[in-house]
């Protein structure tokens, strides 16, 4: 059983600027890296094990490209043979790993409010919430997978409007259609602020890439403490969890 701890409110709030915020975020994400590595490790074994069964090589795109001489004309990443079994499976695989994006978000406000933290407060989503979270995670990941597939940059415009969910979810305890209505009302009132704290947290995100793509494992969860940061912005910083 959870509660909120009212005792201990200490602790860094960013103000309602997309620089403030992703400022906030590095200074939180250098305290929770190691965590956050840890999540990606697993994400990474499990996507490698998908990947093998489904036939489907996602790492393969450079050789691709090298093998065309230039002429792309040809080329096309949705028709490689098991996209879209890979795809099916690895979207389900995503979901079922949402909790563990909310133990990142958890352990960055422990952080924050100077807790110290445990191992076990990754999986936290596992224990708080679970079939909120992983309700949430499936309509956002259908809304998400959709405006990707329509060229790729509606995603952009789309993906602000849920940067609050997870922090919903996990701080107020609140349903899946209250999380999606909360994050959608606040950030539709302050869409230039969320675009730009979106748009930058996802490019930091994925600066890992460039270096030599295994980079990816220390950037890529970036943008979850860009939404712990965003939601102490424009919702006070959460009380501490505490269970019972």
């Amino acid at each position: 059983m959870s509660d909120f701890n009212e005792f201990d409110q200490q602790g860094s709030v960013p103000n309602r600027d997309t620089g403030s915020i992703i400022s906030h975020a590095f200074e939180m994400y250098k305290g929770v890296i190691l965590y956050a590595v840890v999540t990606m490790i697993i994400y990474f074994i499990g996507d490698f094990l998908l990947q093998a069964i489904t036939g489907f090589n996602s790492y393969s795109g450079f050789s691709d490209f090298r093998d065309f001489d230039g002429d792309y004309t040809n080329y096309s990443y949705w028709n490689k043979p098991g996209f879209s079994l890979y795809y099916t499976f690895s979207s389900l695989y995503g979901v079922l790993l949402s909790p563990l994006y909310v133990g990142i978000i958890y352990i960055t406000n422990k952080f924050n409010t100077k807790i110290p933290i445990e191992f076990s407060d990754l999986f936290i989503g596992y224990r708080q919430n679970l079939g909120n979270i992983l309700l949430y995670s499936l309509i956002v990941h259908i809304i998400l997978w959709i405006s990707l597939i329509m060229c790729i940059i509606p995603l952009f415009f789309v993906f602000p409007l849920f940067l609050l969910g997870y922090p919903i979810l996990l701080f107020e305890n609140s349903s899946a259609i209250d999380a999606l209505s909360k994050t959608y009302n606040i950030a539709k009132d302050n869409y230039g602020v969320f675009l730009g704290t979106a748009f930058l947290g996802l490019i930091i995100s994925a600066a890992g890439i460039l270096l030599c793509c295994i980079g990816i494992i220390f950037t890529l969860p970036f943008i979850m403490v860009v939404m712990y940061s965003t939601y102490c912005a424009y919702l006070g910083k959460p009380r501490q969890i505490t269970y019972k």
